[in-house]
Formats: structure tokens, sequence, C-alpha cells
């Protein structure tokens, strides 16, 4: 396994290397499947089901401290381990199971090529037959005859059709019980054949097996890295979802402590006689919904948090925190026309469906091929031992006693319909493949264009969304300025109007970052180092920005003075 794995390696650095520096080969991993044999061939594996009398149910107390419960489920372990985007790209490269399933998909092309390869070198064999044949007389007695059969051969394929193999063989048999006597006799034949197609079978279509090979593993490099760079995408988008429900979370905890606040201080002023009880209740009830609402977001925050580490390929009992990411992408200037022709000139899926629209072509030139006659040239020379010789050296042969014949076999083309009916077939496919390389074009410019226009709106959202956030916030000031003639719900709801233009300046960040990797990837201009990271082009500069502290799992109950939480029921 270890030579094997070394060639493969050798051709997929070959084959990667040819899309360019930044390209990764495909690692070949070490097998780790336990052969033993315990359970592999039973004919009824055991099944676990027991019976409801055999399973026992605790039922949960109803006024238990669910409050306390779900702090303890959100306060994070002081022992988790952080990663920042970086440590997450580089850890996706190396246990996340798409990851790995897609580099074994590239090794099993290259493993098929190898295999090809193989066919269309030398081969050996080497068969030996050991016999004995005992024969009755008729009189009672009976002979008795050991025979050993040994024949080497060895045959090559043909470039452009047909095969040579050479054989030798050698026989020993030795007379063991006969009436006439024992005797002991040798005999050795060396021949070599050849077969070659003239017209069907006959030029490059002896060779469609490797060709294909050899462009498929092509094709599952640059597969293997469109999906390096897909999945750079996809693992980073989701790393800024988890950032921008973080952000909420947050944005949600400060608001519910405002809300506390006011409560406090509404409550003041109810026993003061200054306002009436029923616009603490009010607020009462924001606080209940801003707390549910805290808690249902903390609960999906860490739901996506272990969806993402089983992704990553890390176990989900692992405690994870992500850092703050300051990543600033500077966004392009480029037209939809532009955008369009580098998608089509770069884009390696659309290159594999080209060159798939040439082997189905290929196919339509094989399929023809097989209308035609046979016609067969036969070549062979045979040189034995001479069978009065008593020499009992070993395998020798008589040269000059040769037999050389040549033949020439013509097949008349009567029976070719199901090579007709194949023919229509590959026309269909080809036709068909004609279509999809079409359809593939048109999506692809759709998906430039459309990446353009994402970064466009994505950085006009940031604006407006900006706005929002200042002009809630002033609006905030001018209600706590003017408090006391200022209506409660007013407050709250201008609090509300803050936290949702916040959030939706998150995501709007979010979305920006998210529509460039977008563009660069509908381009196909998108490059991934070897360690996963972002490789970035000429007159790219990366910036660090305003990072999103996520701040995720904070309890509730710690660092809000709301002495209700302590109660059994929520108070």
């Amino acid at each position: 396994m270890e030579q094997i794995d070394r060639r493969v390696e050798r051709v997929i650095g070959d084959r990667s290397a040819s899309l360019g520096p930044d390209a990764r080969g495909a690692r070949v991993r070490s097998s780790t499947i336990s052969d033993s044999s315990r359970g592999l061939h039973d004919k009824r594996p055991e099944t676990v089901n027991p019976s409801a009398g055999d399973l026992e149910f605790n039922a949960a107390d109803e006024a238990r401290d669910v409050e306390g419960r779900l702090d303890t489920f959100a306060r994070g372990s002081e022992s988790a381990r952080i990663m920042d985007l970086e440590d997450v790209l580089r850890e996706s490269q190396s246990t996340a199971r798409e990851f790995i399933n897609a580099e074994e998909e590239y090794i099993l092309a290259v493993l098929r090529l190898l295999i090809q390869r193989h066919q269309w070198g030398p081969r050996f064999f080497n068969d030996v037959t050991a016999s004995a044949n005992i024969t009755p007389d008729g009189t009672g007695d009976f002979s008795s005859a050991a025979r050993i059969v040994n024949e080497f051969r060895v045959t090559q394929r043909l470039p452009y059709g047909g095969d040579i193999e050479a054989r030798a063989l050698w026989e020993a048999s030795q007379q063991l019980r006969s009436v006439a006597g024992d005797q002991y006799r040798t005999a050795s034949e060396l021949s070599v054949s050849a077969n070659i197609p003239l017209l069907r079978d006959a030029g490059l279509i002896a060779q469609e097996d490797i060709i294909q090979a050899e462009r498929d593993v092509i094709y599952a490099a640059r597969d293997f890295e469109r999906f390096r760079r897909e999945f750079f995408v996809s693992i980073s988008t989701d790393y800024f979802d988890l950032l921008a429900s973080a952000q909420a979370i947050a944005n949600e905890a400060v608001r519910l402590e405002n809300l506390l606040q006011e409560r406090d201080r509404m409550g003041a002023l109810v026993d003061a006689g200054r306002r009436s009880p029923f616009e603490l209740s009010s607020i009462e009830q924001d606080v209940l919904g801003s707390r549910n609402s805290l808690y249902n977001q903390q609960e999906s925050y860490r739901v996506s948090l272990d969806r993402f580490k089983i992704r990553l390929g890390l176990p989900v009992e692992q405690e994870l925190a992500l850092a703050p990411v300051s990543l600033e992408l500077p966004e392009p200037e480029v037209s939809l026309l532009a955008a369009s022709e580098a998608a089509l000139m770069y884009r390696l899926d659309y290159q594999n469906a080209m060159d798939r629209f040439d082997d189905a072509r290929r196919d339509l030139v094989n399929a023809r091929n097989q209308l035609l006659p046979d016609l067969n040239v036969g070549l062979s020379a045979t040189a034995r031992s001479d069978p009065e010789s008593d020499d009992k050296k070993g395998f020798t042969v008589d040269l000059n006693d040769t037999d050389f014949l040549a033949s020439v076999t013509f097949g008349l083309p009567l029976d070719r319909e199901i090579e007709r009916l194949g023919l229509r077939t590959s026309l269909i496919n080809a036709q068909r493949q004609a279509r999809d390389l079409d359809e593939r074009r048109d999506s692809i410019v759709l998906e430039a264009r459309a990446a353009v226009r994402n970064i466009e709106l994505a950085r006009l959202s940031i604006r407006l969304r900006g706005a929002q956030v200042q002009q809630n916030e002033r609006r905030l000031v001018e209600i706590k300025i003017n408090e006391a003639v200022v209506d409660t719900q007013d407050r709250l709801q201008a609090e509300a109007d803050l936290l949702n233009a916040r959030n939706a300046l998150a995501n709007a960040k979010r979305d920006l970052r998210v529509a460039i990797l977008n563009y660069l990837l509908a381009t196909d201009q998108l490059r991934v180092g070897v360690d996963g990271g972002l490789v970035p082009l000429v007159g790219m500069t990366v910036r660090e920005g305003d990072p999103i502290d996520p701040a995720p799992m904070m309890p509730i109950g710690e660092g809000i003075d709301d002495p209700a939480l302590g109660g059994a029921d929520g108070g």
C-alpha cells in the first residue's frame, strides 16, 4: 500500500501543479479501518430494541429551576477551544468529512488511471499445472504418469489496436509405472504472436480507456480545486452567520438589561404614585418577551455551533468559542461584462464541461468506427524442442526449426444493428452535452452578473442600515432627555427599533463579506492557499476592520441585575 500511495502522490502532485502554484493536491491518508473479523460474517447480527417494560422514564418536576438550567447550558467552559477564521479554515482541510470525501474522489480517479496504465504496460503471467494420470490396461495392471507444465506469458497492448504475446512453455512427464518401463521426458516451446486490427477497433479508439482515464484525472484535479474554493466560501459564510447570530444575542442582552433598568425605574415611580401600575405591567411583558427571545436565540446559536463543529469534523462534546473576525475585503471595481468574461475564462467547472463535450464527440467517432467490417492480421512464430532429444537440462528450443504463420481475417458487417443503435445513442448524448454546455455557460454568466450586483446591494444596505442606527440612537437620546414627558411605550419601541437596526447592520456587513467572496468564486478568481487561507490577488489589500464580538454564551443571570431570575417560576 505504501508503494501505491507514493505512485498516487506523484500523479496528484503532477496534475495539481498544472493548475498553478496555489492549487493543492489531495492528501493520501493512511487507512484506519479495522480488519477484525468479529461480527463480519454473522448471518443474524444482534439488534438492541428493549420492550417498554424494560425502559424507565423519569418525569421532571414542573417547578424545577428552568432558568438556572438554561444558564448552565449557556455558560461556556474555560477550557473551550478558541478558533478564529484562519484556524477554522485550516482545521476544515484536515478533519472535515466532506473535504476528505472530495480528496478521496480525486484519489479514486488517480487509482483508475494507474489501473489503465498497468493494463497498457507489459503484463507477466506464469501458470504451473501438475497432474497425474492413471490408466488401467485391462489385465488387472495399470500405468501411471505424472506431468508438470509451466507456462510463462508476457502480453503487451499495441498503441493503435491489437496486442502481442510471447509465450514460453516447458513440460516434464514421468512414467511412474508402465508395462514398457519407466521413462522421463521434457518438452519446450517458445512462441510469439500478434493480432492487429486494420479497420474496426484500429487507430486511437484502441487507446480510449487510457485517454479517458488520463482526462478524468485532470477533471478530478479541477473539481477538487473548485471544491476547495467553494468549501472556503461555505465555511466562511457559516462562520460569519454564527458571528452575526452572536451579535444579535449580545444586542438582545443589552436590550434586556435596559428593560430591567426601565422596569426598576418605573417601579419606583409607581411606588411614588407618579405612574400607573398598568405601565409597569406593560414593561414586565416586554421583559418576559425579551428574556424568552434571548433564551431562544442562545439555543439556536448552540445548535448552529454544534452543527458547525460536526461539519468541521470536531467532536460535538468539545467546547468551542469563535474569536472575533476583522476581515475586510476590498470591493472590486468591475463591470458586468468583465465579470462574465472572467468567469467564462477561469471557471474550472466550465472547462470540465467543455472537455466533457469533447469526450462526447470522441465517443461519437468511436461509435462510427464500430460500424466498419473486421479486418485483422495475425502473425505468429513458434519454436519447439527436438522431440527425439534426450536433453534433460531444462528449457531448450531449436530455433532452426521454427514455424511461421501469417493470416488475414475479414469479417463482413452482416449484423451491426446493435452498433447502429449505439451510434444513435452517442449522437443523442453529444447533442445533449452540447445543450448542457450552453446552459452551463448561461448559468455562469448569470452568476457572475448577479455577484457584481449583490456587492453593490450589500454596500447600499450598509449605508442605509448605518443611517438607521444613527437615527435610532439620536431618537433614543432625545427620549431620555425628555423622559418626563415621553410615554414609556415610545421609549421601549425606540429601544426595540435600535436593536433591530443594529442587527440589520451586522447582517449587512456579513452580506458584504459574503458577496465579495461569492464574486471571487463566481468568476473563479478566488485563490485558496495550501493551508486553506485566502491568497490575495494583485491589488487586493485585505485590511482589518471592526471585529464582531461574539459574546454568545453570557448567561442571562450574569451581568443583569434582575432578582426575578432567581425564582423557580421565572418571576
